[in-house]
């Protein structure tokens, strides 16, 4: 009889023991009796019979994880401080049949939040250095992303040996020797991307570089870069994955795919059916296909000799999970690049803080077509006014087409009293509810509870209830009206909610049956329509002045993508609503004057220049949560007298205080280095804390 520690694939639990007849490799896959319910796991490692009795395996399945996905496994485990269960749940393995693949699921997995977060004690090898876009704060880390630095994590991760297998590009100055051997499945590629000469020292830029940062305006032709490096690769019979927002994933970006590469890569996001994902992974398997054009989720695909990795646009929140574990994907492939011979080029008009500072970077300006654009500002407050009516007037008398950005989704961003001023508050979370006037609704916009909307307060019993806050359905409204000729849709998450309603709507955009677009930041990624002159930037003000470090990259980085909609080809003009002019004014058309300040203005407390750690604590009991608050803060300032240079930033009730029932309090951590902030997490994680290590969120 031999044993084994399994891996519940996705599981909040510590690795179970059972025993089999036959000998099973390490990261095999599995199915295993959780509770009477069958459950997906991995062979962790052979062990001896222990002194309890055991469950027999009750299948071994035709797969297993690949070096690069163990790689990742046991780095996220342990940066990430998430046990490898949790961790485990990301991957596609590796079908050893192929045949298989259309045949399993997943559907009757468990899921236990109420079990103890036990992380197993992985350690990295100390030889082993690593390589991240981290935020780290010594001359040597420079290489690294904002997770990792180059140093090694001094806490000795083990991995396994067939996991340091190297692929054959060992002098990143070098492109990829083009294979002559057929078994690797290489393609002609006819077409070749025409690239001018600013392009052309990009491309060879990157080329000489394992990891790099193309800092290129909108419209100045990244695209035909990255379709330039991955030619190379595919006809070297390497794997590519180039890595894009979701909602990038648009049929125009396939459209340009397709005419490159036919019909030898494979679009992997969340909206894509199991069907079209079990074909997807046959054909990359079988290989088929070498190249992946994907959301954060295609990273744990099952790559054997992945060759290149593309992050577009890298400064992008969606690429940090919000759920955990809260990986960074643009972070995971930097690492990647660190423990195999992958290279990772970084794409952005407006490139993150920690990436321009920590990665070598190409500066590529101007725009592919000839185009100007003209900024016009309007300060008045947030609605529709004399000067955006009479632009989008000026956009339709002359055949022109229009996007009109708003971070607000609904009617309103919620009701309140004029009496007393209070907001109608979900009861939930500690929110104000948003007001859908068809609808007569109310709606959370974080657990997702409604109710009808009610007249009266119920904090004075006034019946003098006001809109505050104008969504993209009261817009959207009072634009039909005043253009009742116009043709105009929205565009946002509540009106977009499947795949075929985008792929409907910018294909009726991009024909010309739609004059304008509402939409909150969808509008902003991925879009790229030449019949567009007019692009107007509304509500900024309340996302500029929001409580976070971030808030002036993540404000202008949104306008800078907006504006980038309108003017691709000819002349365009952009209305900027905002009572903080002098910030965009100064900034708008010129993102490198803003890093340069940003940077000088982050130093030494954030962002490349230290690291944060955030972990939350919740519970339906408000003095239950601040007890376990007490507990912990107690521990880590124990831990602080053993670090010096770990730093408490302050502890107490989030910024939501309630969410989904619960009450939430917080612990924000700052250090130069990751090794005391691992530490931290790993106290905060066996108390039962949600740990985000780098995170982005702080509400």
């Amino acid at each position: 009889m031999l044993y084994y520690q399994i891996l519940p694939s996705g599981l909040n639990l510590k690795p179970l023991t059972y025993h089999s007849n036959s000998k099973i490799s390490n990261f095999t896959q599995v199915l295993i009796n959780i509770k009477n319910k069958k459950t997906i796991g991995y062979v962790l490692q052979g062990v001896a019979e222990p002194n309890f009795k055991t469950l027999e395996i009750l299948e071994i399945l035709p797969a297993t994880l690949t070096p690069i996905q163990i790689s990742l496994l046991k780095f996220i485990s342990h940066y990430y401080v998430v046990n490898l269960s949790i961790a485990a749940g990301l991957f596609a393995p590796l079908e050893t049949d192929i045949s298989c693949l259309q045949n399993l699921t997943q559907a009757q997995i468990l899921t236990d939040k109420n079990e103890p977060n036990d992380n197993l004690d992985v350690k990295f090898d100390d030889s082993k250095e690593l390589n991240l876009t981290t935020e780290f704060n010594e001359s040597s880390q420079s290489n690294l992303p904002q997770n990792l630095n180059n140093n090694s994590l001094q806490e000795n991760l083990k991995l396994n040996e067939n996991v340091a297998a190297k692929l054959n590009f060992n002098n990143p100055a070098q492109s990829p020797k083009i294979s002559t051997d057929q078994s690797a499945a290489t393609e002609f590629f006819s077409k070749i991307p025409n690239l001018n000469q600013n392009q052309q020292e990009a491309l060879n830029f990157a080329k000489s570089h394992k990891t790099s940062l193309i800092f290129g305006d909108t419209g100045s032709g990244k695209s035909e870069i990255y379709f330039s490096i991955i030619r190379e690769y595919l006809l070297a019979g390497k794997q590519v994955l180039l890595l894009m927002p979701e909602i990038s994933l648009t049929p125009q970006m396939t459209k340009r795919l397709k005419s490159y590469f036919g019909e030898k890569f494979g679009v992997w996001h969340s909206k894509i059916t199991p069907k079209k994902r079990g074909e997807i992974l046959q054909k990359f398997q079988s290989r088929e296909i070498n190249l992946i054009a994907g959301a954060r989720s295609a990273l744990f695909l099952p790559f054997t000799e992945l060759g290149l990795i593309i992050v577009d646009e890298e400064h992008d929140d969606s690429y940090k999970s919000a759920q955990n574990p809260h990986y960074n994907a643009r972070d995971l492939a930097l690492f990647l690049a660190s423990k195999f011979d992958v290279k990772v080029v970084l794409g952005s008009a407006t490139p993150s803080v920690v990436s321009f500072k920590k990665q070598p970077h190409f500066r590529l300006r101007g725009t592919f077509f000839k185009s100007e654009k003209k900024f016009i500002y309007d300060e008045s407050e947030t609605g529709l006014g004399d000067v955006i009516l009479g632009e989008l007037a000026a956009s339709f008398a002359g055949g022109k087409q229009a996007v009109v950005f708003l971070p607000t989704r609904a009617n309103f961003r919620y009701l309140s009293c004029r009496e007393c001023g209070s907001t109608i508050k979900c009861p939930f979370c500690s929110v104000g509810m948003s007001f859908y006037k068809k609808r007569n609704l109310l709606k959370c916009q974080y657990c997702g509870f409604t109710a009808s909307a009610t007249c009266s307060c119920e904090k004075c019993g006034s019946e003098m209830i006001e809109a505050k806050k104008i969504g993209t359905d009261e817009l959207t409204e009072a634009l039909r009206s005043a253009f009742p000729s116009a043709r105009i849709e929205k565009f946002d998450r509540d009106e977009i909610t499947t795949q075929n309603k985008l792929e409907k709507t910018l294909k009726a955009f991009n024909a010309g049956e739609i004059d304008a677009l509402v939409g909150t930041q969808m509008l902003s990624k991925g879009h790229d329509y030449h019949n567009v002159d007019l692009a107007v930037i509304m509500g900024v003000d309340e996302l500029l002045n929001f409580p976070d470090f971030r808030a002036r990259e993540r404000t202008l980085a949104l306008a800078m993508q907006v504006a980038g909609r309108a003017g691709r080809s000819g002349e365009g003009r952009v209305v900027v609503q905002s009572r903080q002019r002098d910030f965009f004014e100064n900034f708008i058309a010129d993102y490198d004057a803003f890093l340069s300040k940003e940077i000088l203005a982050r130093e030494p407390i954030y962002p490349p220049f230290a690291r944060l750690l955030r972990v939350i604590v919740s519970e339906k009991s408000e003095q239950a949560a601040k007890q376990r608050l007490e507990i912990c803060v107690a521990e880590l300032e124990n831990l602080r007298m053993a670090e010096s240079s770990l730093e408490i930033v302050g502890h107490g009730k989030c910024a939501i205080e309630i969410l989904g029932g619960k009450y939430r309090f917080e612990i924000l951590l700052r250090c130069a280095s990751h090794a005391p902030l691992i530490k931290a997490a790993r106290i905060c994680a066996a108390h039962g804390f949600d740990v985000d290590m780098d995170p982005i969120n702080f509400s």
